[in-house]
């Protein structure tokens, strides 16, 4: 790998209540949201108000460009692009803006692999160890001894498949642990010239940071998911996705390799400053697992999109697993898949908690109560959604039948609360 591919995925990658045990056929209870109002949520105004926003974060310290996409109750009520998708070559956002969606690939994931668990294939609370021989010796880190030696312990019960679906299942991702940090930079797991089974390899040869389902962590708990589609299909993780899910619903333009002959619509990629200072990064690093063939296929990030391939999937969900008459997943599995697995017993949740009120199901978080002050995100109890790490967002809002998309191309992470802002034109801010 050249060294600015292996900088730019140092500096982007992975960035961005329990029923265990218990029947996977019957999802915990969570609280219901309201029935939706007779007033739509788009209503007069609103589109104004919309606009104002975008364009207002679009401009000086803001954003380069944003877009975004909205349906109710199955029509279109709004589209706005401002902006550049390409600020030095004049290069407008539009509706066929294609960007990198980063996290946002996790729950095209969680889709195909839900699609197996349909079929009978496994069940959430099966060993991982089942189906990876890799994990059938795992051990937890325990510190280090007075010589500086890792020490570990016995797993207190085995990881699951539950604990991959809601980011429990105790991989480390980086960070200063004395002894397991070194064991992970040895093993290069960031790098991109490895399949899904030689990260799994890797990944074995150092301990978990914590026991399955004592922590919430974000790591390579996706890209496990998507090993797992590989071995209960018998197909690589990018095919079956592409036939299973992409295809059936139209998403031609998500992909993990974008052809020469549409990089012409692939956004550039900015850094933001703390001055509000806006720096293209360089394509040779920010689009490079993009325009390269690459031999992973992770299942945690990596693809592309536009706005309405990405609407294309919120909009089966909403629908309850069907979009234009193809059924991708039954009712009942994509209300499993939103409602929260993560017991509240779970305290240590990293960065979880400044989404807000949130649970998490399989690749979602799911909204459990109402924002607690007018500073939180806004949303209604129920929703699930993702977002990805250059500040692209998404939600499905079964309340309102109402699903969104926001594409942008920034980086750190948010520095400008565009999602707080987007979501508040919509539903109105928060008094």
């Amino acid at each position: 790998m050249t060294t600015p591919i292996r900088t730019f995925l140092i500096l982007s990658f992975y960035a961005l209540f329990s029923c265990e045990p218990g029947t996977d056929q019957h999802p915990p209870e969570t609280t219901s949201a309201e029935p939706s109002s007779l007033h739509p949520v788009i209503a007069s105004g609103v589109r104004a108000r919309i606009d104002s926003t975008l364009r207002s974060l679009t401009g000086p310290g803001g954003a380069a460009g944003a877009s975004a996409l909205i349906y109710e109750q199955g029509e279109e009520v709004y589209f706005g692009a401002f902006g550049h998708a390409d600020r030095e070559a004049d290069r407008p956002m539009d509706r066929n803006t294609i960007v990198q969606i980063y996290s946002m690939t996790k729950p095209l994931t969680g889709t195909a692999l839900m699609q197996l668990w349909e079929q009978g294939k496994f069940q959430l609370d099966d060993p991982v160890s089942q189906y990876f021989p890799e994990f059938a010796n795992l051990s937890v880190y325990a510190g280090v001894d007075a010589n500086g030696k890792v020490k570990t312990e016995a797993l207190h019960r085995p990881m699951t498949v539950r604990d991959l679906t809601r980011h429990t299942s105790g991989f480390y991702n980086g960070g200063d642990t004395p002894g397991l940090q070194e064991m992970w930079e040895k093993a290069d797991v960031r790098a991109t010239d490895h399949t899904l089974a030689e990260l799994a390899k890797k990944i074995a040869t150092y301990p978990l940071l914590f026991h399955p389902g004592e922590q919430w962590l974000y790591g390579p708990s996706v890209d496990m998911q998507a090993l797992l589609v590989e071995r209960l299909s018998g197909q690589p993780f990018d095919e079956y996705l592409r036939t299973n899910v992409l295809d059936p619903l139209g998403m031609t333009e998500t992909r993990y390799f974008v052809p020469e002959a549409d990089r012409s619509r692939l956004s550039a990629v900015y850094r933001r400053s703390d001055d509000g200072t806006l720096t293209q990064m360089p394509a040779a690093e920010s689009q490079a697992f993009n325009t390269n063939e690459q031999v992973l296929t992770p299942g945690g990030w990596g693809l592309t999109a536009t706005l309405d391939d990405y609407l294309s999937f919120a909009q089966m969900l909403v629908n309850e697993g069907s979009h234009n008459g193809v059924q991708i997943l039954k009712p009942e599995t994509v209300q499993l898949m939103a409602t929260s697995h993560l017991s509240e017993d779970v305290t240590e949740r990293s960065w979880l908690p400044s989404k807000g009120q949130m649970g998490f199901g399989i690749n979602f978080a799911v909204r459990v109560r109402p924002p607690a002050d007018k500073e939180e995100n806004n949303g209604v109890v129920g929703e699930f959604y993702w977002d990805g790490a250059a500040s692209t967002l998404f939600w499905v809002d079964p309340t309102n039948e109402l699903t969104a998309v926001l594409f942008t191309q920034l980086f750190p992470y948010d520095p400008i609360r565009l999602h707080k802002k987007f979501r508040d034109a919509v539903y109105g801010p928060l008094e």
